[in-house]
C-alpha cells in the first residue's frame, strides 16, 4: 500500500522527468489514428525499443494529460486497492480525461482498473513489455475496447533519420552512403540508446534487465541456468530449424515442457520469434520444427558467440524482423521434394523471399532461384523476391519473374 502524499511526489516527479524528456525521433507508427481513435491504444514491445518515448510524443496532441509511469522502484508496494488513492491524485493534479501509463503490466489486477475508467470515459495510453500477458488481459477484460500497436527497435530508416540521412535522395553519393549505414545497422541493430550513444554495455543491461526482471522474477523461475542456457543457444543458432526435443538433449533439461514454457517466456519478453512452416493446415504448422530469430542484430551479437559465416545470418534475422513488423504472421516453406524458402507472407496470394548475401556463385543462384520457383508452382504464386547485400537484377524463368533487390534498398523502397 501507498500513502497519498508518496503517491503526490511520485506522481510530481514523474512528470517533472517526463518534462525534461528527448522528443526523439518519429516513429513509423500512425500517431493521427493512435490518438484519435476512442479505444484504448496499447503499444508493446521489447524494453528499451522507445515505447516511453512515443507515448510522450502521443502527448504532445493534448493540452492537459495524467501521467504514470509503473517501472518505477517506488511503485513497489502498490496494490490494486491504491488505484482508487491513484486517481483521487491524479484528479488534484487535473480533471482531464486523457491518462497516460507507462509499463502497466507491472501491477497486477491492472485490467479492471483499466476496464473502470474506460467506461468512465477516459482515454487511455499504455505500454507494456509483455505480449501475451497485455493480450490475454486485454481479450480477457477488454475484448472490442483497445487497439495494440507494437514497437521494435529502430528500423532501417528511422536509424537513417535518427542519423539525419535522406535516404530518398538517389544521387549516388547518398546511394554510397546509405550502404556505409547499412554495414553498421547490419551489426549493431537499431535499439535507440545504443544508436544514440554506441555503448555495448547498454545493450547487456537490456538482456540482463529482461532476463531477471521480465522473466525470472515475474514468473517465478526457478532453474535460472536452464532459461539462461535456453536463451544463449537461440541467439547463438539464430535462424536455424530447431525441434524442442533436440533442444532436450543438446541442453540437458529433463523436461519438453520446460523447453516449451521457457521459449514462451522469451517470445513474450519480444526476445526471439519462432517462425513456423507454411502450411494450410494450422495443426501441421505445429507439428513442423521452427527456425527462431531474434529482436535485434546489435543485441544478438552482444551476448552469443560469433561465426565468420553470421553475416548471412545477420541480414536473414534483419529481413524476417522487418516482415514481422509489417505482416504479424510469417512463415518458412520447404517444397514437397524439401527445397528451402527463407519466407511466405500472405497477401490476395502468398510471396515468397529468399535471403542470400552473396549470389555471385553460379551454384548458389542456381539453388536459391530453383528453390523459388518449385515453391511457386506448388503454393500457386508469382510473387517472389531474392533479397541480397547489394545486387540488383530481374530473374526470368518458367514464366515467372523473380526480383533481386538488396536487402537496403528493399528497407528504404518498401517494395511489394
Amino acid at each position: 500500500m501507498i500513502h497519498e502524499q508518496s503517491l503526490k511526489e511520485i506522481l510530481a516527479d514523474q512528470r517533472l522527468q517526463l518534462q525534461n524528456k528527448e522528443s526523439g525521433i518519429p516513429r513509423e507508427v500512425d500517431y493521427k489514428y493512435l490518438v484519435s481513435t476512442p479505444f484504448i491504444t496499447v503499444i508493446s514491445g521489447i524494453r528499451r525499443s522507445g515505447k516511453s518515448t512515443l507515448l510522450y510524443q502521443l502527448t504532445k496532441y493534448f493540452k492537459e494529460f495524467h501521467y504514470v509511469n509503473f517501472d518505477d522502484e517506488r511503485f513497489f508496494d502498490f496494490e490494486v486497492t491504491d488505484f482508487k488513492t491513484l486517481m483521487l491524485v491524479l484528479n488534484q493534479f487535473s480533471e482531464t480525461k486523457t491518462i497516460f501509463i507507462d509499463e502497466i503490466q507491472n501491477i497486477p489486477s491492472w485490467e479492471r482498473f483499466v476496464r473502470r475508467i474506460y467506461d468512465e470515459g477516459y482515454k487511455i495510453f499504455i505500454t507494456g513489455s509483455n505480449s501475451k500477458l497485455l493480450s490475454s488481459e486485454l481479450s480477457t477484460h477488454l475484448t472490442g475496447r483497445y487497439i495494440k500497436t507494437e514497437l521494435f527497435p529502430f528500423s532501417f530508416t528511422e536509424y537513417l533519420t535518427f542519423h539525419k540521412i535522406n535516404f530518398r535522395n538517389s544521387d549516388s553519393g547518398v546511394k554510397a552512403q546509405l550502404l556505409k549505414y547499412f554495414d553498421k545497422y547490419l551489426e549493431e541493430g537499431g535499439f535507440p540508446e545504443y544508436t544514440a550513444y554506441s555503448d555495448t554495455q547498454q545493450l547487456q543491461n537490456i538482456y540482463e534487465d529482461i532476463i531477471y526482471k521480465d522473466l525470472i522474477a515475474r514468473f517465478g523461475i526457478k532453474n535460472t541456468k536452464a532459461l539462461k542456457q535456453l536463451a544463449h543457444y537461440y541467439f547463438t543458432n539464430f535462424t536455424n530449424e530447431v525441434s524442442y526435443n533436440s533442444l532436450k538433449s543438446v541442453l540437458g533439461i529433463k523436461s519438453i515442457n520446460t523447453i516449451k514454457d521457457y521459449t514462451d517466456f522469451l517470445s513474450q519478453a519480444y526476445l526471439l520469434f519462432e517462425c513456423y512452416k507454411f502450411d494450410y493446415s494450422l495443426k501441421k504448422q505445429l507439428t513442423y520444427s521452427k527456425k527462431v530469430y531474434v529482436i535485434d542484430n546489435g543485441l544478438r551479437n552482444k551476448i552469443s558467440f560469433r561465426f565468420n559465416t553470421d553475416i548471412g545470418k545477420l541480414l536473414e534475422n534483419l529481413v524476417y524482423i522487418q516482415l514481422r513488423k509489417e505482416h504479424r504472421k510469417v512463415w518458412h516453406f520447404k517444397t514437397t521434394n524439401n527445397y528451402e524458402v527463407d519466407f511466405v507472407v500472405e497477401e490476395e496470394s502468398p510471396v515468397l523471399y529468399q535471403v542470400s548475401y552473396n549470389i555471385e556463385d553460379k551454384k548458389t543462384l542456381n539453388r536459391e532461384i530453383r528453390s523459388l520457383i518449385i515453391a511457386a508452382d506448388e503454393l500457386k504464386t508469382k510473387k517472389l523476391f531474392l533479397l541480397t547485400y547489394n545486387k540488383f537484377d530481374t530473374i526470368n524463368s518458367n514464366d515467372l519473374q523473380i526480383r533481386v533487390i538488396p536487402v537496403w534498398f528493399w528497407l528504404t523502397e518498401k517494395i511489394e
